[in-house]
């Protein structure tokens, strides 16, 4: 991609992120909203840099919490994907399980880690690790098990390890993979974190994440800092979501063609 296609997406993204905030503008002239229902971009941008020390201190919290979390599925997602690659009797058995931990209400799982472990980082750390966990279990899997049967055969006849086999030739093959499983988890470890946070994110009156800080902001009807806490979380997503993504190119765009070509 050359610089002039690179400038010209940064300049089309900034000029609709423009006309969005004038919308957001005319909406509020033109129905004559309050400031405590939806306030001024110009309101926004002012809490911001009025309390910038606390917010900023919540986004610290959330990020380690959530990055931590995505740091801990990635270790034992992959490492549980090795096994389900190496044992189908263990794959059919447990997967099911893994899978359904998507389907359980993160929102119910919180209060019952804040009883049994008590409030705290390493509680929303653990919330963000469990929504986390599943995507990273599901699509390492099958790429490891996705691979192609001649190319098992080969390594078969040259005499290869099950070792070598799932190190030298499974293992890259899920790359892509994995990838796709952590851009999933990357997004949803943010809104972990924050849930988590909600229930369980701090021990001491005052301090925690932008969970914490939000319930206290609707508590207070400050929707201006309820907003810039929202905009904090959107950014949190997206920078891990694009660290993910820089990593995804830095690892395959040597070697497979999805980034080669630029589909993404």
């Amino acid at each position: 991609m050359t610089m002039r296609r690179v400038l010209l997406r940064l300049l089309n993204a900034i000029t609709l992120f423009a006309l969005l905030l004038f919308l957001w503008q005319c909406i509020i002239w033109v129905f004559h909203l309050a400031p405590y229902v939806l306030p001024t971009p110009w309101a926004i941008a002012r809490v911001v840099v009025q309390r910038f020390p606390a917010l900023w201190s919540s986004l610290l919290t959330s990020a380690i919490a959530a990055g931590g979390g995505l740091l801990a599925s990635i270790v034992v997602g992959v490492a549980i994907a090795m096994l389900f690659a190496q044992s189908r009797w263990l794959r059919e058995m447990l997967l099911p399980y893994t899978i359904l931990l998507q389907t359980v209400p993160i929102v119910a799982i919180a209060p019952l880690l804040l009883m049994w472990i008590g409030p705290g980082l390493f509680a929303v750390t653990l919330v963000a690790f469990i929504i986390c966990l599943a995507p990273i279990i599901a699509n390492t899997t099958q790429g490891l098990i996705g691979v192609d049967r001649n190319m098992v055969d080969l390594f078969t006849m040259h005499n290869a390890t099950r070792a070598q086999i799932l190190w030298k030739l499974r293992l890259p093959h899920a790359l892509p993979a994995l990838f796709t499983g952590i851009r999933i988890a990357s997004g949803i470890s943010v809104i972990g974190a924050i849930t988590g946070d909600l229930f369980a994110g701090s021990a001491t009156v005052g301090q925690g994440g932008l969970g914490y800080s939000i319930t206290y902001a609707l508590a207070q009807v400050q929707t201006d800092y309820l907003f810039a806490l929202v905009f904090a979380a959107t950014m949190l997503g997206f920078f891990f979501f694009f660290a993910v993504v820089f990593l995804e190119w830095c690892f395959l765009h040597h070697w497979h063609e999805s980034v080669q070509t630029g589909d993404r």
